[in-house]
């Protein structure tokens, strides 16, 4: 999606002095940039989530080094 086509979509909110205040985003437009952003389409990595327990990020680490081994 190019910025043009994002930027006809949302809509911004003013204050009663002509501030923006905020942004309103579809839900569809929002999940497909929360995707974008937490997906690196190159490398094929995903960021790590911090609250994640340290056992499931050292799972899904070892998976994937297994994944490569395969590859």
């Amino acid at each position: 999606m190019i910025i043009a086509q994002i930027e006809s979509q949302i809509r911004y909110v003013t204050n009663v002095n002509g501030e923006t205040t905020d942004v309103l985003v579809p839900v569809e437009l929002w999940q497909q940039l929360m995707s974008s952003i937490n997906s690196d389409h190159v490398s094929g990595l995903v960021w790590i989530n911090e609250q994640e327990a340290k056992a499931q990020i050292l799972a899904h680490l070892q998976e994937s080094v297994r994944q490569a081994a395969v590859e």
